[in-house]
């Protein structure tokens, strides 16, 4: 019996359908993460000038701060070291969620988190030549939506790995594969 040669393209379409539907989470959050922070820190600009605050006599407000460091203003004035940094972290962050030893919502959500964030500074960088943090709680240095993205998505991440989270192995019945 004749059967008609099947083009590579037809036999992998159903993985690549269920790789976009898995990443499509991850991408969201870090495009949301993006977007977010690069409005808050558009209308700080544009609202307040570099060192004022509003409201001024209350423990928490909006001070527009440029920073020119990485966080709490470690290693001021360091661009290149930062830029270099901070390519080879959203380079890590992605090579981390495309080959996971597990997939789990967890870790979908503490990398999509911390990839929107570092995307958003990291334009800063390259646009500004500084970050623009605005969250002032007057006990912690400024800091902005991009900063708390990496931190609550470290927390996750730190969280997941040190209590090994029990999910489907990366390769399993998870992942769309078959086993």
């Amino acid at each position: 019996m004749y059967s008609p040669p099947v083009s590579q393209s037809s036999t992998q379409r159903p993985g690549v359908l269920s790789r976009l539907r898995r990443d499509i989470p991850f991408f969201a959050i870090a495009v949301a993460v993006f977007i977010l922070d690069q409005l808050t820190k558009g209308a700080i600009r544009a609202m307040l000038l570099p060192g004022e605050s509003v409201p001024k006599d209350t423990w928490v407000r909006l001070t527009h701060v440029t920073n020119t460091g990485a966080a709490f203003g470690l290693f001021p004035n360091q661009s290149i070291f930062l830029l270099v940094t901070t390519v080879i972290g959203v380079a890590a962050i992605l090579l981390y969620y495309l080959n996971p030893p597990v997939r789990s919502g967890f870790l979908t959500l503490a990398l999509g988190l911390q990839l929107g964030g570092a995307m958003g500074n990291l334009l800063d960088r390259l646009r500004l030549g500084y970050v623009t943090d605005f969250l002032d709680f007057r006990v912690w240095p400024v800091f902005n939506l991009a900063d708390s993205a990496i931190v609550v998505g470290v927390t996750i991440l730190a969280v997941f790995l040190v209590l090994g989270e029990r999910t489907q192995p990366a390769g399993g019945p998870a992942d769309g594969r078959q086993a």
